[in-house]
């Protein structure tokens, strides 16, 4: 066990579990069985993990979350669906993660570097992509698919089945019963499309030319009276020349509720 680990020997921690040396737990944490942490992860107290579940490297859990648990959705029937969750995620006070059901991806799948707030939610067989931040109190419904770089506001209530696309964001409060094209961000309670999310992008080493060009694109969308349908025809010819566009198109292709307007 390296200097940096520390295992509280009034943690709860099943034989069966695999802790890499160097992970530390705090004091009151439960660990179940079918679980793995991988090296460098730190749990603060009072955490509870179930399994399946798989934890990546230089994770950082703080203290009431609940990570691993099985998901109330009433379809599930105890069955062995999993839990995994990637590198370098900080996951803060009071978070609930649960695992998949086998109607589904039968997994809950959390990426790496991503930043999830308190007392967020996140449902059953949800996708997390990487470098996302989920303010307080964000909930997700089963079955959402959240891609990379997206911000969620806090208190923004995702209904099961969502996509929310790369790079978007939701403002503070936000209802979304539809899914969210890459880029876009939306706000409100019935949620509405707003603009680009033109400050993430600058932050992101995106160009001036590339944001520019994705700003023309939304209004393709959003500002000209196009059905999506259109607006895909128009997108596609755009991004001949800006390939950036790809990951807008990707995201309205593969919408299965239709889009925020």
């Amino acid at each position: 066990m390296s200097n940096n680990a520390y295992i509280d020997p009034r943690s709860i921690i099943d034989p069966a579990a695999k802790l890499a040396e160097d992970v530390s737990v705090g004091p009151w944490t439960t660990i179940g069985p079918d679980v793995e942490i991988a090296s460098g992860t730190v749990i603060a107290s009072h955490v509870v993990v179930k399994g399946p579940t798989v934890i990546g490297k230089n994770n950082k859990i703080y203290q009431f979350s609940t990570v691993g648990d099985d998901t109330p959705d009433l379809k599930y029937n105890d069955e062995p669906t999993r839990l995994v969750i990637g590198d370098n995620n900080v996951i803060r006070e009071g978070v609930t993660i649960h695992r998949g059901t086998v109607q589904d991806r039968a997994e809950t799948t959390i990426g790496s570097h991503n930043l999830i707030m308190a007392y967020v939610h996140i449902g059953h067989d949800s996708v997390v992509g990487d470098h996302c931040v989920l303010v307080n109190n964000a909930a997700l419904a089963g079955h959402v698919i959240l891609g990379d770089w997206v911000t969620l506001g806090g208190y923004t209530l995702i209904h099961q089945y969502c996509q929310i696309g790369a790079h978007s964001f939701t403002g503070m409060g936000s209802v979304i019963g539809k899914d969210v094209p890459a880029y876009v961000t939306v706000n409100g309670n019935p949620v509405a499309a707003k603009s680009i999310n033109a400050e993430g992008l600058k932050r992101r080493g995106f160009s001036a030319a590339a944001i520019a060009d994705i700003r023309k694109a939304y209004k393709v969308i959003y500002r000209r009276g196009n059905t999506t349908e259109e607006a895909l025809m128009l997108l596609r010819e755009m991004a001949c020349q800006r390939p950036e566009l790809n990951l807008l198109i990707d995201s309205l292709t593969s919408s299965t509720r239709g889009i925020v307007r």
